[in-house]
């Protein structure tokens, strides 16, 4: 086998383990984040008694952000 063909054979193996790697730590991290965006989302509290921060209409109304004609 000469140089040419064994550096050859070791780019070809190389980039196959390369690509193989790649699409595990891909897939992983796909699945990590899908947990944690799960996670994150489940806490998320709807219905009638819900609690926590909520949007507050009156505190962004157009009228409540001109301060120079009430001063």
């Amino acid at each position: 086998m000469t140089p040419r063909e064994a550096a050859q054979a070791e780019a070809e193996k190389t980039f196959e383990l390369f690509t193989v790697w790649s699409k595990r730590v891909t897939i992983y991290a796909i699945i990590f984040l899908m947990i944690v965006v799960f996670g994150c989302n489940s806490g998320v509290e709807v219905g009638q008694n819900k609690t926590g921060s909520q949007y507050n209409g009156e505190a962004y109304s157009p009228m409540n952000l001109n301060t120079k004609d009430t001063r």
